[in-house]
């Protein structure tokens, strides 16, 4: 059961984005960012752990994601080094993730030599 609700909470997400891709005139980057923001509004409200809880990786690995772990990370932040920790929890909190994400995007650039168009 845990895997179905991965995939259909996962999919609904990802069918949200398209109709907003299809229906409206905003940009694949304004709906990433709106996407984001969402996940910190959610997270920040205690709400997107739920669904979390409730999808497992249908929740947590789509880019609302990512806005949901910045606003833990801000919280928790916050909770260890008071003001400070509204500008370092986030970024601590997502470091492996973005840190992940450049080195496989270096190595596969080393893979297959990208090219302009």
């Amino acid at each position: 059961m845990q895997y179905l609700n991965a995939f259909w909470v996962g999919g609904l997400i990802c069918a949200i984005a398209q109709v907003l891709i299809d229906k409206t005139k905003m940009t694949p980057a304004r709906i990433l960012v709106s996407f984001v923001v969402a996940g910190v509004i959610l997270g920040g409200l205690g709400i997107y752990d739920k669904i979390a809880d409730f999808a497992g990786a249908g929740a947590t690995v789509p880019i609302i994601g990512f806005g949901n772990t910045l606003a833990k990370g801000v919280m928790k932040g916050i909770n260890e080094k008071g003001f400070i920790g509204i500008f370092t929890g986030g970024t601590a909190a997502a470091a492996g993730g973005i840190a992940a994400s450049i080195f496989f995007g270096l190595l596969m650039a080393i893979i297959f030599k990208p090219k302009q168009k």
